[in-house]
């Protein structure tokens, strides 16, 4: 990366993981946009099958934040309608996962939900994480219906294009919806392409929590580096890219 690109600090209580983000405050796991079955789906076959590698990234984030809670935000199925067995299935191991690390799963239902009650008895609309600050985890795919100091979200699967790459990033908005900051996760999933933010204006985006890009941070985690850099806002990122 560019010397001039200067990585910024990230909140204290927000720990930015591979394509997660890790509460502090709230002890909570947050995650977006698995698309189960989007493998059955695609021409594209992951090497270690869909299962496996969903399975195994989540019990990675498990075993290093060791989370009391674990939110699924939204889109955790890929098909609009029935529900196959094997994503059944798929769904039931990420349970498990959960149950093994001693973490209570929640799932927020998102726009590709429609049959998540058939794979799953407890679905919300959106889930309160913490009071303190007063923080919301919604899809995003509509405007949330509850108060928040900050929502977190997923919904258009934010990518940055660097040094010829496309990376997976979050989006870090200050005050970006009626006074509350907005935190938007990458897709969990391998297969979900999302939106590349690099020239992308808020017309770009589906979700009607961000309407101005300008003053959003990226925040990309580097898997050599094991560590997140978060960068300038978009808006002077973009003449360094």
């Amino acid at each position: 990366m560019d010397d001039d690109i200067a990585p910024t600090a990230v909140a204290d209580d927000i720990e930015v993981l591979p394509r997660a983000v890790y509460l502090r405050g709230a002890d909570a796991l947050v995650l977006a946009d698995l698309h189960v079955g989007r493998g059955d789906a695609s021409n594209v076959t992951l090497p270690v099958g869909e299962r496996r590698d969903l399975r195994e990234r989540l019990e990675a984030l498990l075993a290093r934040t060791d989370p009391a809670t674990t939110v699924f935000a939204g889109d955790l199925l890929h098909r609009f309608g029935a529900v196959t067995e094997r994503s059944r299935e798929t769904v039931e191991a990420l349970r498990r996962c959960c149950a093994d690390a001693e973490s209570d799963p929640v799932f927020v239902r998102g726009n590709h939900d429609n049959a998540l009650d058939t794979a799953v008895d407890d679905i919300r609309e959106y889930y309160v994480v913490c009071d303190e600050p007063r923080t919301v985890v919604c899809h995003g795919h509509e405007e949330p219906t509850v108060d928040a100091d900050r929502y977190v979200i997923g919904h258009d699967h934010p990518a940055i294009g660097i040094e010829g790459r496309r990376r997976p990033c979050a989006l870090v908005a200050p005050e970006a919806y009626r006074g509350a900051d907005v935190l938007m996760l990458p897709a969990f999933s391998r297969l979900a392409p999302g939106v590349e933010i690099n020239d992308a204006r808020a017309d770009d985006l589906l979700s009607p929590l961000l309407d101005d890009l300008d003053d959003v941070r990226p925040v990309v985690y580097d898997e050599g580096r094991e560590e997140a850099l978060a960068f300038p806002p978009l808006g002077s990122f973009r003449l360094l890219l």
